[in-house]
């Protein structure tokens, strides 16, 4: 019966984290796309990179998943009379039992993803992203040619990747015509390049009429700037951000040490509530109140973070006590519902 509870509620759990994450990837998706440039050649990069940063949202959603995954999970036992065999067949003592184990379980899988798997994928993720939107900055080569805004179309009979085989180019601005074996999309330090080998040259402008051959000629995109990669609080694990001279990035650890204060709050409460639920009308009443208790406390700690940042609060004990207070005061207030 125990081990059965708890495949139950790791079901209605992972349920409810595959439908927010389904609706949190179908978000990035459109976050990153630019519908002014062709994104064919980038689809399953992006669909890939967004996958990598869904384990990063999974930490602030954790405790609304919790209330929704008991809910459910509560419904079901109780819709099926399988809540009085539990009360049969389950004393007290392994209803805590059972409570134990799921939030020893819980706690595990969180730490885990919060402090290693969603810190490392989200490094991965914005590296990959950078690299899109990069690459949206450029648009993307179709039917044999490749148009950068006003600045330059490139002509080409074949392509692999960033290289463009047997070359024809023309730069507006300069007034230039390219003819080349080969040529390749270069990302500078802070510039796209466009690097043509093997070919001539032909300038007609009112500065200067020539034409040369070359061996490699680069061009540099002057107003296509490229985006940097900049480290942020996501980067790094909860010790990392801690030991960091920035503040935001102290507070966010700080942050993250009361969230999971805050998610063991919310697993017991909403816990108790499936394990020792009695016939009341109540029922739905509880977890709409936890539901928004839930948000609440969000938001008090989300205003606390804000002033910790603007040097409005001048010590985290500050910080730790209004939200420990806040904590306790809605327990009082669950307890006298929950009676």
């Amino acid at each position: 019966m125990k081990s059965y509870i708890i495949f139950l509620y790791f079901k209605y759990l992972l349920s409810s984290l595959f439908i927010f994450i389904g609706l949190i990837w179908l978000s990035q998706i459109l976050r990153i796309i630019d519908t002014q440039f062709s994104i064919s050649n980038q689809i399953i990069d992006i669909l890939i990179a967004t996958i990598l940063v869904l384990p990063s949202f999974v930490v602030p959603l954790m405790p609304f998943l919790i209330i929704i995954s008991s809910f459910f999970l509560s419904e079901k036992l109780y819709k099926t009379n399988e809540s009085t065999i539990i009360s049969q067949y389950l004393n007290n003592h392994e209803k805590y039992k059972i409570s134990i184990i799921l939030s020893t379980f819980i706690l595990i899988i969180y730490l885990l993803n919060s402090e290693y798997f969603s810190v490392n994928l989200y490094k991965n993720y914005k590296i990959k992203e950078l690299e899109i939107r990069n690459n949206l900055k450029l648009g993307s080569p179709s039917k044999n040619e490749f148009h950068i805004d006003d600045i330059i179309s490139i002509f080409f009979e074949n392509q692999d990747k960033d290289t463009f085989y047997d070359v024809e180019a023309l730069i507006y601005i300069d007034k230039r015509f390219i003819k080349s074996k080969y040529a390749e999309l270069e990302i500078a330090k802070e510039s796209f390049n466009i690097v043509f080998f093997d070919g001539d040259q032909l300038i007609l402008n009112k500065n200067e009429k020539s034409k040369t051959s070359f061996e490699k000629f680069t061009y540099v995109l002057k107003d296509k700037k490229l985006e940097k990669l900049l480290i942020d609080k996501d980067h790094l694990n909860t010790f990392e951000l801690l030991n960091s001279n920035k503040v935001e990035f102290k507070t966010h650890g700080h942050n993250k040490i009361f969230q999971l204060f805050f998610l063991i709050y919310i697993f017991l409460i909403s816990n108790s509530i499936v394990l020792f639920r009695k016939k009341t009308q109540t029922f739905y009443l509880k977890f709409i109140f936890l539901f928004f208790t839930c948000i609440i406390i969000y938001l008090i700690n989300s205003y606390l973070v804000y002033l910790i940042n603007r040097n409005s609060i001048s010590s985290y004990w500050i910080y730790y006590l209004i939200n420990f207070i806040s904590l306790i005061l809605f327990s009082i207030s669950t307890q006298k519902l929950f009676k």
